[in-house]
């Protein structure tokens, strides 16, 4: 097979800093033991990764949008704003206690918080205690 360029590939990813980057990342992928899209020829995965990315087997958008998850360490996930106002009054109320929790059997029903059942402290006890523990393994 012919040797694959930048400029097979510079046509689907226009910036050759991007594409070094997706094709590195894909690359890894490989040798991670990902599977390939495309016959390898006895080529290295680099050379892999790059083919792929000029025959198209593989989105550029989905190999970006991984790159980008797997150099993610903390997620941050989206609320509505309503809920993050409502918590951050909740937390206020609750460092300066003036708001009391309500009594057992009660609800905080005020539209924007969902009823909880309640618990005693006696059924929840109860319930740990006829947990039954797992087996012992020698796997583990």
């Amino acid at each position: 097979m012919a040797r694959v360029t930048v400029e097979d590939c510079i046509d689907k990813v226009e910036n050759r800093f991007e594409l070094v980057l997706l094709a590195g990342h894909r690359a890894r992928q490989i040798s991670q033991g990902m599977p390939i899209t495309i016959d390898r020829d006895n080529d290295k995965n680099p050379v892999v990764a790059l083919r792929e990315i000029a025959d198209e087997t593989l989105s550029p958008a989905d190999l970006k949008e991984n790159l980008i998850h797997s150099l993610q360490k903390h997620v941050e996930v989206d609320e509505p704003e309503e809920t993050r106002a409502l918590l951050t009054s909740d937390i206020a109320m609750m460092e300066t206690g003036s708001a009391a929790l309500p009594a057992e059997g009660e609800s905080k029903e005020d539209g924007n918080m969902p009823a909880f059942d309640q618990m005693s402290e006696e059924d929840l006890l109860a319930g740990i205690e006829s947990l039954v523990a797992p087996e012992k393994n020698e796997d583990f």
